[in-house]
């Protein structure tokens, strides 16, 4: 692996993206960031906009197992993680592996389940492996939640706890799209799905080279010690009664890291962190009752402002001249 062939394979799986998300080429971004920073994504929105397409079209794009897991009310944690079935003609308990074993798991609307169902996720996200009956089983390696979820505002939803909203490592919201999409979008789908026409342009094997040169961009202490300030300042902000954990800020570096090599440097800058501040960090903090409306629509954009003035009243560390 060098910087070529990153650039080379991060722009074959950006395209095979685009051809199915019109538009949003933000979003197809971050979906690959997460990939590869060894996150977990969030997509939230209004129904119809494409959350599932865009995860979806990121398993389709890598040659690995892909399962779907539609959250509803009535799903249950072993559904999720899988349950021991006694196997009569061994006279013994075997462990049936649940649809959370796999490379890339698409978490359909996912706050439609409830909490309890919800937490069989949190093991999985952050240690790679699930315990059940006191035995603990690895996941496959990489690991990938893409999780899609409606605002919270609509019919059968159930607000994600703060410990699973954390970890996820980036949210995302598709947005509308533009008047060309869209119309490019009734032409070109009348016929046939363009997901359909999708093919896998690089393995599981590739995929862990591509996390492990990602892993190996170069970050200053300064860069660090900017990224600390902002988690710092988001824990003492006086709009804010839930900060930024450690886990944003190692989550925050890590992605910048990738941010930084698609973009073809070794090296991470400040403005990588700046640029992945929001989309890493607004959906882990809770505004006061006076300075927001908690997670609601209006919550999270009074968040956006807040994290914007923190940016613009955190020192920038300036690299010394020669």
């Amino acid at each position: 692996m060098n910087a070529e062939v990153f650039a080379a394979t991060t722009g074959a799986i950006t395209s095979s993206m685009e051809r199915v998300i019109d538009g949003k080429p933000e979003a197809v971004r971050s979906a690959l960031v997460c990939l590869l920073a060894e996150g977990h994504l969030l997509v939230e929105d209004v129904p119809g906009v494409g959350k599932t397409m865009l995860a979806r079209a990121l398993a389709a794009t890598v040659d690995a197992s892909v399962r779907r897991i539609q959250f509803t009310p009535d799903l249950l944690p072993g559904d999720v993680t899988g349950v021991s079935v006694f196997n009569p003609v061994e006279r013994e308990f075997e462990f049936k592996q649940g649809a959370v074993f796999a490379n890339i798991v698409i978490a359909d609307e996912i706050n439609r389940s409830s909490p309890k169902t919800q937490s069989a996720l949190l093991e999985a996200m952050e240690e790679g492996q699930v315990t059940v009956d006191g035995r603990t089983h690895y996941l496959p390696d990489p690991f990938l939640v893409v999780a899609t979820q409606n605002p919270l505002e609509m019919e059968g939803t159930y607000a994600l706890p703060e410990a699973q909203r954390d970890r996820f490592m980036m949210r995302v919201s598709m947005g509308y799209p533009d008047a060309a999409s869209e119309a490019l979008m009734l032409r070109q789908r009348d016929k046939i799905n363009p997901l359909s026409q999708v093919r896998a342009v690089v393995s599981e094997e590739r995929v862990r080279d591509l996390i492990a040169w990602a892993r190996a961009v170069h970050v200053s202490p300064a860069v660090e010690e900017y990224a600390v300030a902002l988690a710092q300042a988001t824990r003492t902000h006086a709009d804010l009664r839930l900060g930024a954990s450690p886990r944003a800020t190692l989550q925050l570096i890590r992605a910048a890291k990738v941010w930084a090599a698609l973009d073809g440097r070794g090296f991470v800058i400040p403005d990588d962190v700046a640029t992945l501040l929001s989309p890493v960090f607004a959906h882990r903090l809770i505004p006061t009752r006076a300075a927001g409306a908690g997670r609601s629509r209006s919550g999270a954009d009074t968040v956006t402002i807040i994290l914007e003035r923190i940016a613009a009243a955190t020192r920038v560390p300036i690299a010394a001249r020669a």
